[in-house]
């Protein structure tokens, strides 16, 4: 249609033509707007490795005090969360589970008991603690361009404000120089939380360089004990409002302080109110005296604690224990799955028995 004469052309086969030709510009119009989008993911993720990230897999509270939604998936998937998406089809994602089920249940009962689940939960985080390594090798070469196996706090600093959009010679040049630096208040409070951390991080004798080990501790605490400590002394600070150092339940649930606007949002905040009222209550507050020290949030935080993987094993088991035997049945596991895995599965009942 578009080949013949002008002359021969109808109204409609001009609209066509017009609506094919708008087609074809659209389509080639998509790889620039997919590189762009592909250049922010890069500057997002250059960001993301320079910054301590409030998220650390396999541990309860994320680094602002706010409790860790994917726990249970990840001390239960390890590295294979991502293989369980929302959108992957139910029957894979079942037999994966059906895998997952069989390699827990070490003794090969049919069943999951509570020291089976703990030791599972243990392989599962460190899984996590090796993936944070690795990812900390490449991290650290990028804070170290020169590769002599240190990072200087002026270094990072430099790596970070670029990051940021400022101008990295400019910013080096002005840090050589010892020259004052023109930078926004709230990038400035960040800098001097960071440069706590990168004290804490700096192991005896202290010398303001970073190793890739200590890297590895000032972007992921749960490596450290010294770091474990002085996150939890960020967290307790932060919520805690009277300054003595330790934390109420009031204290503990009035994070976030937000306006209520409707009733969706009077719904989740309730759920959000009652999920730590009953994380604090049943597991944080060891002694059930009503106050969480310092000592018992770091006990609850420290994700390679025997004691706790013991405990969150009895409780992950009792979320899904329809038949109250204190054990996991396959069949359980999978009508629960959502809760495991993060993924819902349809027809569980049905297809379980042909399947295993």
């Amino acid at each position: 249609m578009l080949s013949r004469p002008p002359s021969l052309c109808t109204l409609g086969s001009l609209c066509l033509s017009l609506l094919l030709l708008l087609l074809l510009l659209g389509v080639h119009a998509r790889p620039a707007n997919n590189s762009a989008l592909k250049d922010k993911a890069a500057e997002a993720k250059e960001e993301q490795e320079l910054l301590p990230p409030d998220h650390l897999n396999g541990v309860k509270l994320e680094r602002d005090g706010h409790l860790n939604r994917e726990f249970h998936q990840e001390v239960f998937l390890g590295k294979d969360m991502e293989e369980f998406e929302e959108d992957s089809e139910p029957r894979k994602n079942r037999k994966k589970l059906m895998g997952i089920f069989a390699k827990v249940d070490i003794n090969n009962d049919k069943k999951i008991g509570a020291k089976e689940m703990q030791r599972w939960i243990m392989e599962k985080t460190d899984e996590h603690f090796q993936e944070a390594v690795e990812e900390n090798k490449m991290h650290f070469r990028a804070v170290d361009p020169d590769g002599d196996g240190h990072v200087s706090w002026d270094e990072y600093k430099i790596k970070f404000l670029a990051s940021k959009g400022f101008n990295e010679k400019e910013i080096a040049e002005k840090i050589k120089n010892n020259e004052e630096l023109k930078i926004d208040e709230e990038t400035q409070e960040v800098l001097d939380n960071l440069k706590d951390r990168w004290y804490q991080a700096d192991n005896p004798p202290p010398d303001l360089l970073l190793n890739e080990e200590e890297f590895l501790s000032f972007l992921h605490p749960e490596h450290s004990r010294g770091m474990l400590k002085f996150m939890v002394k960020e967290i307790i600070r932060d919520l805690d409002q009277d300054g003595d150092k330790k934390l109420t339940l009031s204290e503990f649930i009035s994070l976030p302080v937000g306006t209520v606007e409707n009733q969706q949002a009077q719904d989740i905040d309730d759920d959000w109110v009652k999920d730590r009222k009953k994380e604090f209550e049943e597991v944080i507050d060891a002694n059930r005296d009503g106050i969480v020290t310092m000592e018992e949030l770091e006990e609850y935080m420290d994700p390679m604690n025997e004691y706790n993987a013991l405990n969150e094993a009895k409780q992950m088991i009792a979320v899904a224990d329809e038949n109250q035997n204190h054990h996991l049945e396959l069949e359980e596991i999978l009508k629960y799955s959502e809760y495991f895995t993060g993924s819902k599965l349809m027809d569980y009942a049905r297809n379980v028995h042909e399947e295993f």
